[in-house]
């Protein structure tokens, strides 16, 4: 059974449907400019396509945390187009699961223990005290967030005790094991860049190899730590592998936009034009087999104690 779902918080307007364009792609209206990703079809179809690698990474598992069979409260922060949240909601339907974004982007027909909330996760949270979360899921949240201690601080006293967090990111920079990817190489290029238009952004990037320690400083107990190779394309030899890395050979070809156009040209000043010939030389060298290329995939959770 599917209901119809247009619930947003009433700190906002419809002026959240006033969408910024910009270099041809469409962004969130919101708080305009603190995200800077595109919300427009292209990237959803990306972010649909983005859900079914995570899950074939992490086994076709929605959560790696040991939540139980019964979780009756989850809020799923930076839900984008909402496919985790309602696919959840459909495994878990006694619980109340509630989706929360800056893009009103999520389809109009989700499960009845479903709702999105269109805010900024940077704001105070307004969630009653009354009903704290079981879990807490953020997944692809680098480049989002200007304050990490902060946000995970509200999340830790949004959660209830013997309540779990999870924290899902691949990491921003690429890795490999023989040094295949020369420096000279336009990806290496776009790594270096994108990286100093997050930093005088404000909103690190690379962000999935610092959540364990993040978690525990926090106060959260037992972090658990999952991280697994994952090739960005075809180049390895085992079946799947080569399998997953054409799906995110694939995925790249637009991610490399969605990532690279509104920071290189808002941030450090580049002309679009200049943007773009640099993407064009990434989606080269993410076709060129002989760069042994992977991101690392990490699943951190981790249980507010309950004594």
């Amino acid at each position: 059974m599917l209901t119809i779902c247009r619930s947003y918080t009433a700190s906002i307007t419809s002026s959240i449907w006033d969408y910024q364009y910009e270099n041809g792609r469409r962004y969130h209206a919101f708080r305009a400019g603190q995200y800077v990703m595109p919300n427009d079809e292209r990237e959803q179809d990306r972010l649909d396509f983005m859900h079914h690698i995570f899950n074939v990474t992490m086994g076709g598992k929605l959560q790696l945390a040991p939540i139980g069979d019964n979780p009756q409260h989850v809020l799923d922060v930076g839900t984008g187009t909402g496919i985790w949240a309602i696919e959840f909601a459909d495994m878990y339907p006694s619980a109340e699961v509630i989706g929360l974004d800056l893009s009103p982007i999520q389809p109009v027909w989700v499960p009845p223990n479903l709702r999105f909330q269109v805010d900024d996760v940077e704001s105070p949270w307004v969630f009653p005290s009354s009903k704290p979360f079981d879990f807490i899921k953020m997944r692809a949240m680098g480049g989002s967030i200007a304050d990490w201690p902060r946000l995970l601080k509200r999340a830790y006293d949004h959660i209830r005790p013997g309540g779990w967090i999870e924290l899902s990111d691949f990491d921003a920079w690429a890795s490999t094991d023989d040094n295949s990817l020369p420096e000279t190489s336009s990806y290496h290029e776009f790594q270096v860049s994108l990286e100093e238009a997050a930093t005088k952004f404000g909103r690190k990037m690379n962000v999935g190899p610092s959540h364990r320690m993040a978690l525990q400083q926090t106060g959260f107990v037992d972090v658990v730590e999952d991280v697994r190779k994952v090739p960005l394309s075809p180049w390895p030899r085992d079946p799947k592998q080569k399998e997953l890395g054409r799906y995110m050979q694939v995925q790249m070809q637009d991610a490399v936009e969605s990532y690279g156009l509104a920071p290189l040209t808002r941030v450090l000043g580049w002309d679009p034009a200049r943007v773009q010939l640099l993407l064009a030389g990434v989606r080269q060298d993410l076709r060129n087999r002989d760069y042994h290329i992977y991101s690392k995939c990490s699943g951190v959770f981790a249980l507010k104690d309950d004594q």
